[in-house]
């Protein structure tokens, strides 16, 4: 009986130690549900989430060969930094050539400028030829008329002196000079019509030479013009030129890493060959790609806790910076068809775009491509 009293007195702490075990865990258990379940209501999370940033592919944009590379692999540069040099001698030569061949067309232009001028002060000369035939012709008709009216004087003179003669009333001396006064007036109008046709002839033909130095001067305008062109188009030459030259010192367009380096020293590239990537840290974001059923009560602004893989005691701060207007899925090489009548109901995802806001914490180096988990607080 003894015995049986103190093994009865051994068993009855462990009958009261597992009820409290059970308790302990049952209310353990109800308290991770509750937070659970609470932390569900007021959070949307996922593991579906990685660090963004810009990359930016360095490619050529003329064909020529590596002379000098300035930067190495995870190098950092600043925008602007030179980070590889082409061969470009070639280059300057004909940026050379470009300027020597504008100078030739400045000079070009200056010669036609001073034939322009020489053809105008020629054209100028005949025109003063041609107002001084026409004032030949109006001298020369003016004097027609004054001989006419002379001869008409002189024949009346020697119609009254014929009559009076016929009567005797007139010596002979006084006809004979009456009738040579008229013979001469008469000559005078031919000789004075003969002038107004010569005069008239130097009219026509200095119109004529007018006629041909004007086009003569606007020909060699035309020439001016053109040469002008040409120079237009020797100087678009030189630009053109110096801007193939720009080409051969390839520069940082940011900040950066250097990454992904491949290119050597005498190596040929092309236009268009990307020889080096530079990430730009300058803005990181994180792209958390969502279930459908989770965004119903996201917004754009919402605060995000953010924890990164690689510092897991560390709590990251973000805010939503935009939706996706449309599943991942639709830009894959091959989007689902569910008119196909293959109809298998996948839940899609929404990749979220997340903005860090302490992204320049240099006491944690984020880079592009870390994982991370996210929660939003949506309520």
């Amino acid at each position: 009986m003894e015995n049986n009293t103190i093994q009865q007195e051994k068993k009855s702490p462990k009958k009261i130690i597992a009820p409290i075990v059970g308790v302990l865990l049952l209310c353990g258990a109800i308290l991770f549900a509750y937070k659970k379940i609470s932390y569900s209501l007021h959070n949307e999370d996922t593991d579906n989430s990685v660090i963004e940033s810009n990359i930016v592919p360095i490619a050529t944009r003329i064909q020529g060969y590596v002379d000098v590379i300035y930067v190495k692999n995870n190098q950092f540069v600043k925008k602007g930094d030179t980070l590889l040099k082409l061969d470009d001698r070639d280059l300057k030569i004909r940026l050379q050539q470009a300027i020597l061949n504008t100078k030739s067309a400045a000079s070009n232009v200056n010669v036609m400028e001073s034939n322009v001028t020489t053809a105008n002060a020629s054209a100028n000369a005949v025109s003063t030829s041609v107002s001084t035939a026409q004032a030949n012709i109006a001298t020369a008709q003016a004097n027609v008329e004054a001989a006419k009216v002379r001869v008409w004087n002189a024949t009346e003179n020697f119609k009254r002196y014929e009559q009076l003669y016929q009567q005797t009333s007139a010596t002979k001396a006084q006809y004979d000079a009456a009738l040579t006064e008229k013979q001469s007036a008469e000559k005078q109008v031919e000789v004075l019509e003969k002038q107004v046709k010569v005069a008239q002839a130097q009219l026509k033909a200095a119109q004529q030479q007018a006629t041909a130095s004007h086009t003569q001067a606007n020909g060699i305008s035309t020439q001016v013009n053109l040469a002008e062109v040409n120079i237009q188009q020797q100087q678009a030459n030189v630009e053109f030129a110096k801007l193939q030259l720009s080409y051969a010192y390839i520069l940082a367009p940011c900040d950066g890493y250097v990454t992904k380096k491949n290119v050597q020293i005498g190596q040929l590239l092309n236009p268009g060959q990307i020889v080096l990537n530079i990430v730009d840290d300058s803005q990181l974001w994180i792209t958390a790609n969502f279930k459908e059923t989770q965004i119903e009560d996201m917004k754009v602004g919402q605060p995000v806790e953010v924890k990164v893989d690689a510092y897991p005691d560390k709590k990251f701060e973000g805010k939503i910076e935009s939706i996706q207007a449309a599943t991942g899925s639709q830009f894959s090489l091959l989007p689902a068809d569910n008119a196909t009548g293959n109809f298998v109901k996948v839940v899609q995802r929404i990749p979220v775009r997340i903005a860090l806001i302490d992204d320049k914490n240099d006491a944690y180096q984020l880079r592009a491509g870390m994982n991370v988990n996210v929660a939003v607080k949506v309520k």
